[in-house]
């Protein structure tokens, strides 16, 4: 990236949601090591999760502005875990209000950034960024092909042969690799559901086609994962300003010191009795809630694997009708969460990275 030279301002700029702040936060946290100014811009209720980063590097510095109000959200919800899933649209425009608060502050500002790294779901950032005469960079916290399959369906969607059958299957021919879906899978998912001159399908779309015109894209993924989507996204984008820097983790996984308290330090204790390849990871994000009969047949289904898992739930679920299964998953090798999506989404790669650790300074003590 040769905008991101030593010293440059960059203002990151994350979507108020854990498992998009986290990885961002981490990806802030990188450019801060190599030298780089940066600023984070967050609304009040959310500065507490800066803490670690702010405390792990001072040189990173907040910009704290007051959280837009919004007919459809209830006053002093500042972040995605205190809505509703529905409420996603909502939370989306308000945020776009504060495209002016930060126009004032980049032109008060007496060195402003050369640079705007900002949330996918945030995309009306590429146009303040145009306004601003400055390169922006779209971030997505998840994989190169859910871009690959958003971007595909707002540019190139798919005919189908009965419109009113959402069982009606679609193949994304563009797409490397591309599966068959039914239509109601994707419809969902991703929005792609497009009514001419609905305001939010509008706003949908012009959000997909506002970050694929980015400046740049960087994703939370791997090249050896994604390779072949990271190639596609440079041929739909037509330039190779395509970065995988993952998998990004937050500030405190790089403190040295191992947590011994509260719940996490438990499951890492857990996660050492266990070997290597042994654990199945289960969590469907924060914004997945799933109903009882649902999580009765992942139960079941964890218990016939016959694997060790560590399982992560959301505790807004009602856990009445299973509490009395939760100690038989237990008992049968796995060890179950109840608790958000904040607190445990990094925890297996933190305990990986902790490993890897141990092993450095164990191998430097031999040497």
């Amino acid at each position: 990236m040769t905008i991101l030279t030593s010293g440059a301002h960059i203002l990151v700029f994350p979507y108020p949601a854990s498992g998009h702040m986290m990885p961002l936060l981490g990806l802030a946290q990188q450019l801060s090591i190599r030298g780089l100014t940066i600023t984070v811009l967050v609304t009040p209720k959310n500065l507490p999760i800066l803490r670690p980063l702010l405390s792990a590097h001072p040189s990173i510095t907040p910009l704290v502005l007051p959280f837009p109000t919004h007919p459809s959200l209830p006053s002093g919800a500042e972040n995605v875990k205190d809505l509703p899933p529905a409420a996603f649209p909502a939370i989306m425009h308000a945020m776009r209000q504060l495209h002016t608060p930060i126009l004032q502050w980049f032109r008060a500002h007496p060195s402003p950034p050369v640079a705007i790294v900002s949330d996918m779901f945030l995309w009306w950032t590429h146009l303040l960024a145009g306004e601003l005469g400055i390169p922006r960079l779209m971030f997505s916290p998840s994989g190169v092909m859910a871009m690959s399959i958003i971007y595909s369906l707002r540019r190139y969607l798919p005919e189908r042969e009965d419109p009113n059958d959402p069982n009606s299957l679609i193949t994304l021919s563009r797409i490397p690799n591309s599966q068959i879906y039914p239509w109601w899978q994707l419809m969902f998912l991703y929005s792609t559901s497009y009514v001419e001159g609905d305001p939010i399908s509008d706003f949908m779309r012009d959000g997909v086609l506002a970050n694929m015109a980015s400046w740049g894209l960087v994703f939370n993924s791997f090249n050896k994962l994604e390779r072949v989507y990271l190639e596609h996204v440079m041929a739909e984008a037509g330039h190779d300003r395509v970065w995988a820097v993952g998998p990004l983790l937050p500030a405190e996984i790089y403190s040295p010191s191992r947590p011994t308290n509260g719940p996490d330090g438990n499951i890492i204790s857990w996660l050492d009795m266990c070997g290597d390849r042994t654990v199945v990871y289960v969590c469907f994000g924060s914004q997945a809630v799933l109903g009882n009969n649902q999580m009765e047949r992942i139960a079941a289904g964890l218990e016939k694997s016959g694997a060790k898992f560590l399982c992560i739930l959301v505790s807004s679920l009602d856990w009445s009708k299973l509490s009395a299964n939760l100690p038989w998953l237990v008992d049968a090798g796995g060890c179950v969460v109840l608790d958000t999506f904040i607190l445990i989404q990094f925890i297996y790669f933190r305990h990986r990275a902790l490993q890897d650790e141990d092993v450095n300074v164990k191998s430097s003590n031999h040497t």
